[in-house]
Protein backbone atom coordinates (compact mmCIF):
# COMPACT_ATOMS: atom_id res chain seq x y z
CA UNK A 1 0.00 0.00 0.00
CA UNK A 2 2.79 2.43 0.89
CA UNK A 3 4.52 1.75 -2.44
CA UNK A 4 1.28 2.48 -4.30
CA UNK A 5 0.88 5.80 -2.51
CA UNK A 6 4.49 6.70 -3.32
CA UNK A 7 3.90 5.89 -7.01
CA UNK A 8 0.78 8.07 -7.07
CA UNK A 9 2.65 10.97 -5.45
CA UNK A 10 5.55 10.58 -7.86
CA UNK A 11 3.20 10.40 -10.85
CA UNK A 12 1.36 13.53 -9.72
CA UNK A 13 4.66 15.38 -9.30
CA UNK A 14 6.00 14.37 -12.72
CA UNK A 15 2.79 14.72 -14.75
CA UNK A 16 3.25 18.44 -15.53
CA UNK A 17 6.71 17.68 -16.89
CA UNK A 18 5.58 15.04 -19.36
CA UNK A 19 2.31 16.50 -20.65
CA UNK A 20 2.49 17.96 -24.15
CA UNK A 21 2.77 21.75 -24.07
CA UNK A 22 -0.74 22.14 -25.49
CA UNK A 23 -2.22 20.29 -22.51
CA UNK A 24 -0.67 22.52 -19.85
CA UNK A 25 -2.35 25.60 -18.43
CA UNK A 26 -0.38 28.45 -20.00
CA UNK A 27 -2.28 31.23 -18.34
CA UNK A 28 -4.30 33.93 -20.07
CA UNK A 29 -4.33 34.22 -23.84
CA UNK A 30 -5.65 36.58 -26.48
CA UNK A 31 -7.09 35.05 -29.63
CA UNK A 32 -6.96 37.57 -32.47
CA UNK A 33 -8.88 37.02 -35.71
CA UNK A 34 -6.63 38.23 -38.52
CA UNK A 35 -6.71 38.02 -42.29
CA UNK A 36 -4.96 34.64 -42.18
CA UNK A 37 -7.15 33.23 -39.39
CA UNK A 38 -6.94 33.10 -35.60
CA UNK A 39 -3.64 33.82 -33.87
CA UNK A 40 -3.08 33.10 -30.18
CA UNK A 41 -0.85 35.18 -27.89
CA UNK A 42 0.10 34.06 -24.38
CA UNK A 43 -0.29 37.05 -22.08
CA UNK A 44 1.45 38.68 -19.20
CA UNK A 45 -1.13 41.01 -17.66
CA UNK A 46 -0.37 44.53 -16.41
CA UNK A 47 -3.51 45.52 -14.51
CA UNK A 48 -2.18 47.68 -11.66
CA UNK A 49 -0.63 51.14 -12.02
CA UNK A 50 2.79 49.80 -11.00
CA UNK A 51 2.60 46.93 -13.53
CA UNK A 52 1.49 49.29 -16.29
CA UNK A 53 4.28 51.76 -15.48
CA UNK A 54 6.96 49.05 -15.67
CA UNK A 55 5.53 47.28 -18.73
CA UNK A 56 8.23 45.65 -20.86
CA UNK A 57 11.02 48.02 -19.79
CA UNK A 58 14.53 46.58 -19.64
CA UNK A 59 13.63 43.37 -21.48
CA UNK A 60 16.12 42.23 -24.09
CA UNK A 61 13.60 40.06 -25.95
CA UNK A 62 9.96 39.10 -26.29
CA UNK A 63 9.27 35.69 -27.79
CA UNK A 64 6.97 35.22 -30.77
CA UNK A 65 3.51 34.29 -29.54
CA UNK A 66 3.91 36.23 -26.28
CA UNK A 67 2.75 39.68 -25.28
CA UNK A 68 1.85 42.01 -22.45
CA UNK A 69 -1.75 43.11 -22.02
CA UNK A 70 -2.30 46.47 -20.35
CA UNK A 71 -5.73 46.56 -18.71
CA UNK A 72 -7.23 49.94 -17.83
CA UNK A 73 -10.17 50.69 -15.58
CA UNK A 74 -11.65 53.17 -18.07
CA UNK A 75 -11.87 53.62 -21.80
CA UNK A 76 -9.59 56.38 -23.00
CA UNK A 77 -7.10 57.57 -25.59
CA UNK A 78 -4.24 55.82 -23.77
CA UNK A 79 -0.73 57.12 -24.45
CA UNK A 80 2.48 55.09 -24.26
CA UNK A 81 6.17 55.67 -24.76
CA UNK A 82 9.21 53.42 -25.16
CA UNK A 83 11.45 54.87 -22.45
CA UNK A 84 13.79 52.13 -21.16
CA UNK A 85 12.22 49.64 -23.58
CA UNK A 86 15.02 47.93 -25.47
CA UNK A 87 13.04 46.08 -28.16
CA UNK A 88 10.69 47.25 -30.95
CA UNK A 89 7.04 46.55 -30.21
CA UNK A 90 3.71 46.58 -32.00
CA UNK A 91 0.95 48.10 -29.86
CA UNK A 92 -2.61 46.96 -30.51
CA UNK A 93 -5.17 49.31 -28.98
CA UNK A 94 -8.34 47.33 -28.23
CA UNK A 95 -11.81 48.61 -27.34
CA UNK A 96 -13.86 47.15 -24.50
CA UNK A 97 -15.86 45.09 -27.01
CA UNK A 98 -12.69 43.38 -28.32
CA UNK A 99 -12.26 45.39 -31.54
CA UNK A 100 -8.75 46.53 -32.48
CA UNK A 101 -9.24 50.29 -32.90
CA UNK A 102 -5.68 51.01 -34.00
CA UNK A 103 -2.14 49.67 -34.21
CA UNK A 104 1.17 51.42 -33.74
CA UNK A 105 3.69 49.18 -35.52
CA UNK A 106 7.38 48.84 -34.68
CA UNK A 107 7.58 51.41 -31.90
CA UNK A 108 11.15 52.72 -31.70
CA UNK A 109 13.11 51.40 -28.71
CA UNK A 110 14.10 53.97 -26.05
CA UNK A 111 11.98 56.73 -27.62
CA UNK A 112 10.14 59.16 -25.34
CA UNK A 113 7.72 60.23 -28.10
CA UNK A 114 4.05 59.82 -27.16
CA UNK A 115 2.31 56.89 -28.87
CA UNK A 116 -1.48 56.65 -29.22
CA UNK A 117 -4.02 55.97 -31.94
CA UNK A 118 -6.42 58.82 -31.17
CA UNK A 119 -9.32 56.48 -30.33
CA UNK A 120 -10.63 55.18 -27.02
CA UNK A 121 -9.43 51.77 -25.90
CA UNK A 122 -9.72 49.65 -22.75
CA UNK A 123 -6.72 47.39 -23.44
CA UNK A 124 -3.36 47.70 -25.15
CA UNK A 125 -1.53 44.56 -26.25
CA UNK A 126 2.21 44.83 -26.82
CA UNK A 127 3.77 42.15 -29.03
CA UNK A 128 7.13 41.86 -30.81
CA UNK A 129 7.75 44.50 -33.48
CA UNK A 130 6.37 43.48 -36.88
CA UNK A 131 4.08 40.84 -35.37
CA UNK A 132 0.82 42.44 -36.57
CA UNK A 133 1.99 42.62 -40.19
CA UNK A 134 3.34 39.04 -40.09
CA UNK A 135 -0.06 37.77 -38.96
CA UNK A 136 -2.31 40.03 -41.05
CA UNK A 137 -3.71 41.85 -38.02
CA UNK A 138 -5.15 45.31 -38.73
CA UNK A 139 -7.61 47.78 -37.22
CA UNK A 140 -11.04 46.16 -37.09
CA UNK A 141 -9.69 42.73 -36.09
CA UNK A 142 -11.54 40.99 -33.25
CA UNK A 143 -9.86 39.89 -30.01
CA UNK A 144 -11.13 37.36 -27.48
CA UNK A 145 -9.46 37.13 -24.07
CA UNK A 146 -9.38 33.77 -22.33
CA UNK A 147 -8.31 33.01 -18.78
CA UNK A 148 -7.93 36.54 -17.45
CA UNK A 149 -7.93 36.52 -13.67
CA UNK A 150 -10.36 38.38 -11.43
CA UNK A 151 -7.94 41.30 -10.90
CA UNK A 152 -7.67 42.15 -14.58
CA UNK A 153 -11.40 41.68 -15.12
CA UNK A 154 -12.15 43.94 -12.15
CA UNK A 155 -9.74 46.56 -13.53
CA UNK A 156 -11.62 46.37 -16.85
CA UNK A 157 -14.93 47.03 -15.06
CA UNK A 158 -16.50 43.75 -16.16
Amino acid sequence: MQQRVMRLVLTAALLPLVLPAGCRDRGPVAVIQGAAGAVEVTLEVAATPAERERGLMYRSSLAEGRGMLFVFDQDGNHTFWMRNTLIPLDMLFIARDGTVVGIHANATPLSTANISVGKPSRYVLEVPGGWAARHGIAAGARVEFRGLNALSQRAAGE
